[in-house]
């Protein structure tokens, strides 16, 4: 049986990760009449009906969309895959890799990690997808992950680096203006900075630390929450390896809150025999074991 081919896919895909036909066609590098008459043709060749209906604000996906947009992220994500894996020989320290890691350890951690594994495999080309959220490596959104959690499906190869210590930090000059901190309830009088509503971050921290003092600051971007502690404008939780650069940065409370994050490093066991994958590999582990004070496992499970 033939259906539609992939092109008229991959612009549904963009459609609906868009949201308009015009935002669609400029990430596809495709004219907007092209875009419509990829999406007209789909839904004429489809049995589920129309795909989209037009309002004043654009094109709004209906339940059929909306049931088949998982499979068509699928789709696109192998592709993107197929691209990757056939971007050199698989025997050879070039080509394509594609990381997932968080938005901190991406910005704070990585850049030197990735510059130095660059600047010894400049065939090398580096893809990093900063998501706070596990990326699916079997559905390959990316061929490498770093990740907080231990990784539980089978096809997977995953080694552990270690765990990074979490703290309380502000500024000397916050603790200099707003006065010391020597117990818990003294919280209640100062700026904490804290999430608004990631309710995993907020079940972490209310674990270690029960009487949480209301929040002077919410965020849940965690790179605008270790600026605010950067900045002055409170205390907040940082990781320990990144406060401990900034001289300005004091640890408050050490003894009474204490929480660790397991670091994980992640691939699709299909990528081992790939040279290049197993390069980067190597790298991560060794930069994320540095990173929180390890002595990395190299040898491979």
């Amino acid at each position: 049986m033939s259906g539609p081919g992939w092109e008229l896919w991959r612009t549904f895909d963009a459609v609906m990760r868009e949201g308009s036909l015009s935002s669609a066609a400029r990430a596809l590098g495709l004219t907007q009449p092209t875009a419509g008459r990829h999406i007209a043709e789909l839904e004429a060749t489809l049995s589920t009906g129309g795909l989209f209906t037009r309002s004043a604000r654009g094109l709004q996906p209906t339940e059929a969309a909306r049931a088949l947009a998982p499979h068509a992220e699928a789709m696109a994500a192998a592709a993107a895959a197929l691209v990757r894996i056939a971007s050199a020989p698989t025997d050879v320290a070039a080509g394509v890799v594609r990381i997932s890691a968080s938005e901190v350890i991406g910005a704070e951690v990585l850049p030197p990690i990735l510059t130095a594994l660059h600047t010894a495999h400049p065939g090398l080309t580096l893809e990093l997808l900063l998501t706070n959220a596990s990326s699916d490596l079997l559905r390959r959104d990316a061929d490498l992950a770093i990740r907080m959690t231990q990784p539980k499906q089978q096809a997977l190869l995953a080694k552990s680096v270690g765990r990074i210590r979490l703290g309380l930090y502000a500024r000397r000059d916050y603790l200099a203006r707003s006065g010391p901190i020597t117990r818990t309830a003294d919280l209640a009088h100062h700026a904490v900075i804290g999430f608004d509503r990631d309710a995993a971050s907020l079940r972490t921290i209310n674990a270690v630390w029960p009487d949480l003092p209301a929040f002077a600051l919410r965020t849940d971007n965690q790179l605008a929450h270790i600026a605010a502690v950067r900045a002055g404008f409170g205390i907040g939780v940082l990781q320990d390896p990144i406060a401990r650069r900034d001289p300005e940065l004091v640890p408050v409370l050490r003894e009474a809150f204490t929480a660790h994050l397991p670091v994980w490093i992640a691939m699709h066991e299909d990528l081992k025999s790939t040279h290049r994958m197993r390069i980067v590999f190597d790298a991560l582990v060794a930069g994320m074991a540095a990173h929180v004070g390890a002595v990395p496992d190299m040898e491979w499970s």
